[in-house]
């Protein structure tokens, strides 16, 4: 249980910033830094001023025992009620104030490449990126395609696109990792079941303040694209090659008819991994915090498996199946999925705590 002393810490930090920003004292550095604090802390001063409003009429409550029989009736209601309602509200309190991870408002890059299946795997990828369209459409997302390396029968070898809105990050993080389909193929002629396989990375974006590139640290190639693209693709030297010389990165981009919009994309891509990079390197040093992350948020785990014949989704990391496939493919259903992926890691890190 939180104690009381900590609930005073909490709503005096929080009247405090908020006279400060009252006052009209603060200006340019020091009223954004003002204003970040108090958007981060409001979540969790109002949620601590329930459960001290909760505690105290409790307290209150408590202290009419003397009361007369009629009276005593209702207190005793009354109290049983707060009672009621104090747990649920000490628990939001405890998630609130679990350490946020900084990229979880960010947009994110999501990368979807073709594993182990050929061109069945290329149309899962294919699959795969429709259902995150979708369910970025639910959330009021805005999904920009970057990039694909298109299959001759409609998938994906390799498909990136920004996504940008409310808590992109925070929600899309879980579904990197391995995505395993097992179905019968639209080339098998003998009706068996093949399993392929898709991985799936999502990217926080940093801002240009969070990781500048030296421009000596890039080689840049200018070449002619090639592949799908009209007449026009193969006519002039549009397409480029950013290569990282530092961590050995390489970007391609091509799918602009302009150099200067491929580099640009090409930068935004790059500048995303090398901020992924960096943030994995972190995450090593902290092992003790990633143990309470569910899984590992290693892209080489196999995380779900989307089995057709059985009209079923398995997530391994929580051992949650749904018999739901058609609506977590569409988008709708996969919010579920997310859903518990993030109770599982907020009950992990609550027991971190208070082991």
């Amino acid at each position: 249980m939180i104690a009381d002393a900590r609930l005073h810490q909490i709503t005096a930090r929080f009247a405090e910033l908020e006279a400060r920003l009252a006052s009209g004292t603060l200006e340019g550095d020091a009223f954004i830094a003002a204003s970040r604090d108090y958007a981060e802390l409001e979540p969790v001063a109002r949620t601590a001023l329930h459960v001290r409003d909760l505690r105290a009429e409790l307290a209150d409550l408590a202290a009419l025992g003397d009361a007369d029989a009629d009276m005593r009736a209702l207190v005793d209601e009354e109290a049983a009620r707060v009672r009621a309602d104090l747990p649920a509200a000490e628990h939001a309190l405890a998630l609130a104030m679990l350490p946020r991870d900084s990229a979880d408002a960010r947009p994110a890059m999501l990368e979807i490449r073709a594993g182990t299946g050929g061109d069945e795997a290329a149309l899962f990828a294919a699959d795969l990126f429709r259902m995150y369209e979708r369910f970025a459409a639910e959330q009021g997302w805005q999904v920009e395609l970057i990039s694909a390396n298109a299959s001759d029968i409609g998938g994906f070898k390799e498909v990136i696109a920004h996504i940008a809105g409310a808590g992109v990050f925070a929600r899309l993080k879980y579904e990197s990792g391995v995505h395993r389909v097992q179905r019968v193929p639209v080339t098998e002629s003998g009706g068996r079941i093949h399993t392929s396989a898709a991985t799936v990375a999502v990217l926080p974006e940093p801002d240009e303040v969070d990781m500048t590139i030296d421009d000596r640290d890039i080689k840049i190639d200018i070449y002619r694209a090639s592949g799908a693209g009209g007449q026009h693709v193969n006519t002039t030297d549009s397409a480029v090659r950013l290569t990282h010389l530092p961590s050995g990165i390489v970007v391609i981009q091509q799918d602009e008819r302009s150099q200067h919009k491929n580099k640009a994309k090409a930068l935004q891509v790059l500048r995303t991994r090398l901020f992924d990079q960096r943030r994995a390197a972190a995450q090593d040093a902290e092992a003790q915090a990633r143990r309470a992350m569910v899984g590992s948020g290693d892209r080489s785990e196999r995380i779900r498996t989307y089995n057709y014949p059985q009209g079923r989704v398995t997530d391994h990391r929580i051992n949650l199946t749904l018999h739901r496939l058609p609506e977590v493919l569409a988008g709708t259903g996969l919010g579920e999925l997310i859903d518990a992926l993030i109770a599982e890691d907020q009950a992990k890190r609550l027991a971190a705590i208070d082991a």
